[in-house]
């Protein structure tokens, strides 16, 4: 059986795809697909099947990943353990985040820290963020309103605050304490789609308060629903972590209950100790 074959196997599949796969082995394209074409030729199998879009897996493949994930994660943790002593100079880092805001200034700590490391950083909404982690697609992940579970190592980061999103001309730009969610029944708001978690959280919040609002518009990101609120389309809303600078909109901050989002760290509980890994969850220490 040949390591390397496997080897390219596993990252493929963890990646989803031939070119990322090969820029985590450091090796060529060509190379990663020769791999996989010897491996799946010499016993007969098919371990991978090609979209136009993505690379998927087999029944075959699928529970020939779950092994090499195992087996070369063990190689990862015995690599830990041989260079613990050694200085973090140099590396690879995936990361994934559901938004820029809070992940950019800890690139920035971890680029001073240790300056010789890549970083591939994936962005994504709160779910495609957690789905990244738990396959293994990624090493660490910012995360928010995250439930513990089995496997997955979580530390705290911040809070945030849920606010209301206004062209800079709206009159509750002059009310230093904010509006009150009550305020916001019959508004007509423009808002992330349901999946995102402060549109999840925004929600709860208005159904405990018996507070409706008129949704306008669903939108798929937070700049889509920035353009909005400046275009007057109506009230947005916005994490406090998230506020934009452009001086068309501005934000304020709304009272009532289960308003707060809680923003963390998490990575996979038996890879916390590898020294990449471990270097960014510091972090947030």
């Amino acid at each position: 059986m040949n390591l390397f074959q496997l080897r390219a196997f596993d990252a493929v599949a963890r990646e989803g795809s031939f070119t990322r796969a090969a820029a985590r082995l450091f090796i060529s394209q060509p190379a990663v697909t020769g791999h996989i074409k010897t491996l799946e030729e010499h016993y007969q199998i098919t371990l991978l099947r090609r979209t136009a879009r993505r690379v998927e897996l087999t029944e075959e493949g699928t529970k020939l990943a779950a092994i090499t994930r195992a087996m070369f994660g063990l190689v990862d943790e015995a690599q830990v353990l041989l260079e613990a002593n050694r200085q973090l100079l140099s590396g690879r880092l995936e990361v994934a985040a559901d938004g820029p805001h809070l992940v950019m200034p800890m690139l920035a700590s971890l680029r001073e820290r240790y300056p010789a490391i890549t970083v591939n950083l994936r962005l994504g909404n709160a779910q495609e963020t957690l789905a990244a982690l738990l396959a293994e697609h990624v090493d660490v992940a910012v995360l928010t309103e995250v439930e513990p579970r089995k496997g997955l190592t979580l530390r705290a980061l911040s809070e945030s605050r849920i606010c209301a999103l206004v062209p800079a001309s709206h009159p509750w730009l002059a009310l230093e304490e904010g509006v009150d969610i009550a305020q916001l029944d019959t508004v007509v708001m423009v808002l992330r789609e349901p999946g995102s978690i402060t549109r999840r959280t925004f929600d709860n919040a208005c159904h405990a308060a018996g507070v409706s609002p008129r949704v306008l518009l669903e939108l798929d990101s937070r700049e889509a629903v920035t353009e909005a609120v400046a275009a007057q389309l109506g009230v947005g809303i916005v994490s406090s972590a998230e506020v934009s600078h452009d001086p068309r909109v501005g934000a304020v901050p709304i009272n009532g209950s289960g308003l707060i989002n809680r923003h963390m760290l998490g990575c996979i509980e038996r890879r916390a100790q590898l020294r990449l890994i471990k270097a960014f969850m510091e972090l947030g220490a």
